[in-house]
């Protein structure tokens, strides 16, 4: 991966974008892609659209969400600590004992999630321990809840602390690659088309709230009204000791996207994905999948009178935890894999299943 494009990879990786909080991240995307950009805008609900050549006929829409999962503060005790809600699915039992950043409008402050400790639980407590958000806290080292008050209001922002570890054999762990990863894939693909000659209307679409409801490509689909929409957003890998592989396919990082099969997605723009990858020499996997998708994908097909959908998968592990892991081959491949497709998409090319 380029200099560049990692940097605004890290960048994005380090900027906090909790759900419903996304404006900081918005402000970084946009600072990049306004150079390539023949429309860029905010809409009302927060995400924001960046186009090129946009006056074509056909439109593609590529959404990948910026907001991550993160926590609110709820309620401050007498001793100073802090208590929080989760901003989407927050797997409790990974929270213990890591390192928290609250976002105040004076700056960031630092603290770390405690609990109980192992020594002071009931015998029932450690053999069937029992992991709720509402039993933890953040502890920022205030002496009291006083000095806690005048440092952190009630609704505040908070994120785990944010930060990028580069692995061995480009892999890189961080918290929020879901879905950083994908709205990084969708922008590198626009800039990989933006002094290309293109059949279609392109949009990338960093999209808001997806963590609770799919609410920002609801918004921006019904918005930018595309005839395809292409969601990229990580998928569990099976190369861990977690995965089970009898219960899913094979998905590994490092081996390329994986492309979705099923009844979320539209089979003209799959088989065309498919064949662009084959000629292209752009690895991919196959994802199929009975169910709808519990992402963007899910949001944009049922837009308005329906529309092309397909997604991306980008292999990930340790999802919704701190140390999400992901290969940077993977998001390569996969802005390549975009931009590839939308300049060979024709204007009447038939997206009816046929």
């Amino acid at each position: 991966m380029n200099k560049d494009s990692k940097d605004f990879l890290f960048k994005l990786l380090k900027t906090p974008s909790p759900t419903g909080f996304e404006v900081p991240i918005q402000r970084v995307v946009q600072a990049r892609m306004k150079k390539y950009a023949d429309y860029i805008e905010t809409d009302v609900h927060g995400n924001l659209i960046v186009g090129i050549n946009t006056k074509a006929k056909r439109r593609v829409m590529l959404a990948g969400h910026c907001d991550q999962i993160g926590f609110m503060v709820r309620h401050i005790d007498h001793n100073g600590c802090i208590f929080v809600d989760p901003l989407g699915g927050i797997d409790a039992t990974v929270v213990p004992g890591t390192r928290a950043t609250i976002y105040t409008d004076k700056g960031q402050i630092h603290g770390v999630f405690g609990r109980k400790p192992i020594h002071l639980q009931t015998g029932e407590e450690r053999s069937r321990p029992k992991f709720d958000l509402k039993d933890m806290w953040i502890d920022i080292g205030a002496k009291d809840q006083k000095e806690a008050q005048k440092l952190v209001e009630i609704g505040t922002p908070v994120t785990y602390e944010l930060n990028v570890l580069e692995l061995r054999n480009d892999y890189i762990s961080s918290p929020g690659l879901d879905d950083k990863v994908g709205l990084f894939i969708v922008m590198e693909a626009l800039r990989l088309c933006a002094r290309s000659r293109l059949s279609v209307a392109l949009y990338a679409v960093s999209t808001v709230q997806e963590e609770v409801g799919l609410r920002g490509a609801t918004t921006s689909a019904y918005g930018v009204d595309p005839h395809v929409g292409i969601a990229v957003d990580v998928t569990f890998s099976s190369d861990n000791p977690g995965a089970n592989p009898t219960k899913s396919s094979p998905c590994i990082l490092g081996k390329g996207p994986g492309i979705y099969s099923g009844p979320n997605i539209n089979p003209i723009v799959e088989e065309q994905l498919k064949k662009v990858a084959k000629a292209k020499r752009i690895p991919y996997q196959p994802l199929p999948s009975s169910r709808l998708l519990g992402n963007d994908a899910r949001a944009m097909q049922a837009t308005r009178a329906g529309v092309a959908a397909a997604c991306l998968g980008i292999p990930n592990r340790y999802m919704h935890t701190p140390v999400e892991v992901c290969h940077l081959k993977d998001l390569e491949n996969s802005a390549k894999l975009l931009a590839e497709f939308a300049k060979q998409l024709g204007e009447r090319t038939n997206l009816k299943p046929r």
